[in-house]
């Protein structure tokens, strides 16, 4: 996968979490947690199109990492979400699951790639 690839992924993923958060149901909780998850799932797009211009390999580095934590982040919102039904549409929550898992992945083997270099 290259660079243009994964930032069209993470765009992707970005867009899938602010639209679900549209489907949401209305309470507390669910606002609550949809503006977190929108914090941290548009966040990963953001932070790597600044990992691309990373000072040194050490800035990248620390830019991938702060991109695997928001992804982790994202993730346990989701399962949050998910267990409580605060969305009524589960196939959907599962689809942005399950890329939301393959992009820690992806940047879990970068991290370790990039730092081995």
């Amino acid at each position: 996968m290259n660079r243009n690839d994964l930032e069209t992924r993470l765009i992707e993923f970005s867009v899938v979490i602010i639209k679900l958060s549209r489907k949401m149901r209305k309470s507390y909780a669910a606002r609550n947690l949809s503006s977190q998850l929108i914090r941290s799932g548009t966040s990963v797009s953001l932070n790597y199109g600044e990992a691309q211009s990373g000072e040194s390999r050490k800035d990248f580095i620390h830019k991938l990492k702060i991109i695997l934590k928001e992804l982790r982040e994202s993730y346990i919102c989701l399962r949050i979400i998910q267990k409580t039904q605060l969305c009524s549409d589960v196939k959907e929550l599962e689809i942005i699951k399950t890329e939301n898992n393959e992009l820690i992945s992806i940047f879990v083997k970068s991290i370790t790639t990039a730092s081995k270099n």
